[in-house]
């Protein structure tokens, strides 16, 4: 109780006292003074006289958090308690065991191991249900609620309890925890005759070191030309964007500069050593979950005419943040400025206040502005980085969605996995068309079904034409468009066969060669991968680009 009235008075202390020293205060500061003393008076008479209890740490962070939620969605609190992921989310290194939690139902479950982490040293395995950690049980708790179990200081143990397939009694794990750093390259190779591929999945302090190693390895292979894949990139240290940018632009190019409150000019980026290799083809796949550093690498490859763009529209996170130091450990990682690309375009989407995981709408080109690239090709601001080169995103089939969403999928793969004690090399595996059948079978004995917004809207088309009377006339059409919108789970799973079974063999694959598996057997049979395969395979279509 006495931290949170500290905060409150600290606050509203500090203010006044620097207003005081100000002679010419502005009104906005003795705003900030007046409100901060409103609700320090507030919450002070909330705390005295409410009838009930007051849940007092929990409504404080819930008023900070809505204070914050009415700012850009990159401003946040970050507690004491969630300093960890803080960490991780800019070294790509924590205390743990090397493991994916989910959830399912209200079991948590080991969805992916590591490759020669504590988690698979220990002997547990995908697929494994997690009833307690030191006895502390997680049945009907969240995946969060396991992995803080889980980490932990490098060197102590955790005893896990787990449930596994095909075992009538419990089996107790002790898995001693160590330092885990998660490699931001999860795929570096040859993809085709002289083409490597990179995959970059974050901007950690680290990254480019690790991307500038695996280019050099593709240049001892031969390469001709590269393919940097950052989609799903949701970006990282400025510093590292810039460093990798540096391998392929010449020393002394601004690669991004900022703009601070008030429109003056921050900090401007350039590049620092000498390049690797300001010559060799490049292509940079980007899509809506491509963000902020990775916006930052692919919009100054694009204003430098180095590179093609290709895949779908970027994010659009052109906000800078920096972390402040508060009382009792915790943070406050607040935007203080904007990202503009070589050209003097904005990264951030007009729209900046959208949420993560909300419909980045299409801004149309009146509300944006034209800039160019060294080579005079248009671009513009006010929506991330448009790719020079468009690809249809290829969300999947509604069927193949909801298999994998409620673990149809992994369930099967857990059954091969412990009907199969050894399968094919990953780079010749394939399930085959008898795996399918087996499969299908599998969901329909489950009973498995899906709920789809169509029905609910006929649901609401029904409703209203009972009301208006136009359903009587009309039965027949009614209940032939009925019978048509009903699942037809064999139809649809045949329709998909595929899809569903490219979802099925990534899931076996990474039960026997995790990680490294998984990514090869992904990008073997990805589209994106293959559009950008073909367009660095004819030089001409790749020089023509630049001269538009």
């Amino acid at each position: 109780m006495k931290r949170i009235f500290y905060l409150l008075a600290a606050a509203t202390l500090s203010l006044s006292a620097y207003a005081s020293k100000e002679q010419t205060a502005t009104e906005p500061l003795e705003d900030v003074s007046k409100n901060l003393d409103i609700f320090n008076s507030l919450f002070k008479e909330l705390y005295i006289n409410y009838v009930d209890t007051i849940p007092v740490e929990k409504i404080v962070v819930a008023g900070i958090n809505g204070m914050l939620n009415k700012l850009d969605p990159y401003t946040t609190y970050i507690p004491e308690d969630k300093e960890k992921d803080f960490k991780l989310m800019t070294t790509g290194e924590y205390g743990g065991i090397g493991a994916l939690i989910g959830v399912k139902g209200d079991s948590i479950i080991v969805s992916q191991i590591y490759s020669g982490r504590p988690a698979q040293k220990y002997g547990l395995i995908a697929g494994d249900i997690i009833l307690s950690i030191d006895g502390k049980t997680m049945i009907k708790k969240m995946p969060s609620d396991a992995s803080a179990a889980l980490k932990g200081v490098p060197g102590t143990s955790a005893e896990v309890k787990v449930k596994r397939y095909g075992e009538k009694k419990p089996i107790s794990i002790t898995i001693v925890r160590d330092k885990i750093s998660l490699n931001p390259v999860t795929f570096s190779g040859l993809v085709a005759d002289s083409i490597g591929l990179i995959c970059l999945s974050s901007f950690y302090d680290k990254s480019s070191d690790e991307v500038k190693k695996a280019f050099l390895d593709l240049k001892k292979q031969g390469i001709k030309s590269l393919i940097l894949d950052l989609r799903g990139n949701p970006g990282g240290i400025v510093s590292e964007a810039v460093n990798i940018c540096n391998l392929f632009i010449p020393k002394g190019r601004t690669v991004v500069s900022t703009k601070v409150k008030g429109g003056k000019t921050g900090t401007v980026y350039k590049t620092a050593y000498q390049p690797v290799d300001t010559e060799i083809p490049l292509v940079v796949l980007v899509n809506e979950g491509s963000a902020s550093a990775s916006e930052i690498v692919s919009g100054a490859l694009q204003d430098e005419d180095r590179a093609v763009i290709m895949g779908q529209r970027t994010y659009g996170k052109g906000l800078v943040q920096t972390t402040a130091a508060l009382p009792y450990g915790g943070k406050l990682k607040v935007t203080i400025a904007k990202y503009y690309t070589p050209s003097g375009r904005c990264i951030q989407k007009i729209n900046y206040t959208v949420k993560d995981g909300e419909k980045n709408a299409e801004i149309p080109d009146s509300l944006t502005h034209e800039f160019k690239t060294k080579g005079g090709r248009t671009v513009r601001d006010g929506r991330g980085i448009m790719p020079d080169v468009k690809l249809k995103s290829d969300s999947g089939k509604v069927i193949t969605y909801n298999l994998v969403y409620e673990h149809k999928t992994f369930e099967w793969a857990t059954k091969y996995y412990y009907n199969h004690k050894t399968i094919a090399p990953y780079k010749e595996f394939e399930l085959t068309d008898a795996d399918f059948d087996d499969f299908k079978q599998f969901v329909l004995d489950s009973k498995f079904t899906y709920k789809v917004s169509t029905k609910d809207m006929f649901t609401d088309l029904l409703d209203a034409a009972k009301y208006e009377g136009v359903y009587e006339p009309n039965k027949a059409l009614f209940d032939s468009l009925e019978h048509a919108l009903e699942h037809n789970i064999s139809a649809e799973m045949d329709s998909a066969k595929e899809e569903v079974l490219r979802a099925l063999t990534t899931d076996v694959i990474s039960r026997y060669y995790f990680e490294g598996g998984m990514e090869y057997y992904s990008v073997k049979h990805d589209k994106d991968v293959k559009a950008a395969i073909e367009f660095l395979s004819d030089d001409k279509k790749y020089k023509n680009l630049f001269t538009k």
